[in-house]
């Protein structure tokens, strides 16, 4: 049997095969064929790699030659170049936002080289849907070794030992958690993945069900190991169906394998997992209504205590972690809680997973060692700025967030320096703003979000949280007043203090964050009407300089509203009475001659 010589691992992760993940994975295949190279090279499809905004990529292994931005045409002369004639091609290498070519190892490009990975440790490098290459990592030794060798009481122990919060924003100690279940009173006791992520813009847990399933298994396991529980759940929503197809593919193996069911490892435990898909309510990721959803009722929260600990699924004590959570667990099992401790933060050890969006020039999946700051994650690893324009905020925490402002980057991203901003960790999604987005704006946007998602059933959430998006939508038409502000402010806390859950209570946080650091925004739109970003459309006007206008006609002929009026070769005007403020003028004049101002 002949010896492979390379291995190619491609990104099969939501953004590369959107961007063509699959035409690319053919022609690779193809071409491999077409030169007999069939034996030697092997084409391996792994969850995603992070970068995604340089899809589709593959590696190529054992170099570690990282390709980005790719085309059919472009695997096609890989394979011609790099794999059969061993020459790396230069004009697919990652870039550096210069240009610069960067021909290191994948682990030394920017963007990976400060990287950390525990939780996704395995993302980007296995087949997800081979049992065989996760257990070749080390796969299920964390299982065996927590059969053979500890006690329930030890493995609480080590986990507790370790210090892991739980990832999905809280970060309540995740030993704590499994150590109160243990002790609490039931003949039943559950384990429940909350893979309920519905933050905008986050696909942490995604990302690794989609990559790496079988090491949330394992530690679910684990996990019913150390409480004594026989049964656990994976409540997954429905948005997404490829982590639901490979939790699927890797339960079977799991079973046929020996690593779920009964007598796991020829012990005499026994535990099974089960999926459960969520309609996508983003109040399900709040834990007692994932509970209620679970059993077949309306995901609604309820009042705790009792807490899930003592009364979870039918009311039988309940550990819930999420997937990162959860992917944290078998390296900590196997390389010990002293290792997981010396990465990260005293109070916050270990690492973070962050999904980066919005604004910046390298989006994508990071995991980073806690304690990092924040103009490291942006700067060094994210590249910065994608605009060209300056980094404004970074709103972290997912819709019941708060936005932190550019003079605190050097902050440290941890739990506690967070919440001293009036931020939260959240699960993890990291949206970058600039100078071009108005902050009031931003608020409306998010509280918009929180109030189409509330659930209703507590009245500071539901009236509280709708009352505040009101008076939002009032300032951002130039209709507030400085009494708005002062209304705002109250409204807020009162919903924090009063709301049923930590989804209410942290629903004003865009809103409280934002007056906290942009107030002059506010007072612009409510004192002088004036948006000084020019992005509420009610408050900004569109002007032509007559210094700059040749009357091409090009901005007329594209307005949809026929605003814009002015003879060939002759200086046009704008009837803002009747502009839209579309900006499809901006985008065509290729003179500079259209701006908006405000007022």
């Amino acid at each position: 049997m002949p010896l492979t010589t390379s291995t190619v691992l491609i990104c099969a992760g939501g953004a590369c095969i959107s961007s063509g993940e699959a035409s690319v994975k053919e022609a690779l295949k193809k071409e491999i064929r077409k030169y007999g190279l069939d034996e030697v090279v092997r084409v391996v499809e792994t969850g995603c790699m992070g970068a995604c905004s340089l899809g589709p990529i593959i590696v190529i292994y054992p170099d570690g030659v990282f390709y980005q931005k790719l085309t059919p045409r472009a695997a096609e002369k890989i394979v011609q170049e790099h794999l059969l004639k061993g020459r790396i091609v230069q004009e697919y290498l990652y870039k550096m936002p210069t240009g610069e070519v960067v021909p290191e190892a994948m682990d030394k490009l920017p963007f990976f080289a400060k990287q950390v990975k525990i939780a996704t440790r395995n993302v980007g490098y296995i087949d997800p849907s081979n049992i065989e290459e996760y257990i070749a990592r080390d796969g299920y030794f964390a299982l065996n070794k927590v059969l053979t060798q500890m006690s329930p009481e030890q493995v609480i122990e080590e986990i507790k030992r370790s210090g892991l919060r739980g990832r999905g924003g809280a970060g309540f100690p995740t030993g704590l958690k499994w150590e109160l279940t243990r002790k609490a009173k039931g003949d039943r006791k559950y384990i429940v993945c909350n893979a309920d992520e519905g933050d905008p813009g986050a696909f942490m847990d995604r990302s690794i069900l989609e990559g790496d399933p079988h090491t949330v298994l394992e530690a679910m396991v684990i996990a019913g190991y150390a409480i004594g529980a026989h049964q656990g759940y994976i409540y997954v929503r429905a948005e997404y169906p490829l982590a639901i197809e490979r939790l699927q593919i890797a339960i079977a193996q799991a079973k046929e394998f020996g690593f779920l069911g009964e007598n796991i490892l020829g012990s005499e435990f026994g535990f099974d997992i089960e999926i459960r898909i969520g309609a996508g309510a983003f109040v399900c990721g709040e834990e007692t209504a994932l509970i209620a959803s679970i059993e077949g009722k309306r995901g609604q929260p309820r009042v705790k205590p009792p807490y899930p600990a003592q009364s979870g699924v039918w009311g039988c004590p309940t550990v819930i972690n999420n997937v990162e959570t959860f992917a944290c667990v078998p390296p900590i099992i196997i390389k010990g809680a002293d290792w997981f401790r010396s990465i990260g933060t005293p109070t916050s050890p270990g690492t973070k997973v962050f999904a980066l969006a919005g604004k910046i020039t390298n989006t994508g999946l990071v995991e980073v060692p806690m304690g990092i700051t924040i103009k490291e994650l942006l700067y060094e690893i994210g590249g910065g700025s994608s605009t060209g324009k300056k980094i404004k905020a970074v709103q972290t925490g997912g819709p019941s967030g708060g936005c932190i402002p550019s003079e605190y980057f050097d902050t440290p991203v941890d739990y506690e320096s967070l919440q001293k901003l009036g931020a939260i960790m959240g699960s993890g999604g990291m949206i970058v703003m600039d100078e071009d987005d108005c902050m009031v704006d931003v608020a409306r946007f998010f509280l918009e979000f929180t109030v189409d998602e509330s659930c209703g059933k507590c009245t500071p959430c539901r009236e509280g949280t709708r009352q505040m998006l009101k008076i939002l939508e009032k300032i951002t038409s130039g209709e507030g007043s400085e009494k708005d502000l002062i209304e705002l402010e109250t409204l807020g806390n009162i919903i924090k203090d009063t709301s049923l859950c930590g989804l209410g209570q942290t629903a004003p946080n865009p809103v409280l964050s934002t007056l906290r650091y942009y107030r002059h925004e506010y007072e612009a739109h409510v004192r002088e009407k004036r948006c000084p970003a020019l992005r509420c459309k009610a408050l900004v006007r569109y002007v032509i300089d007559p210094s700059k206008c040749v009357g091409c006609t090009a901005c007329a002929r594209v307005c949809p509203v026929n605003a814009i009026s002015g003879e060939l070769r002759k200086v046009h005007t704008i009837d803002n009475d009747v502009c839209v403020r579309c900006g499809s003028c901006i985008e065509v004049c290729r003179f500079g001659a259209i701006s908006k101002v405000s007022p």
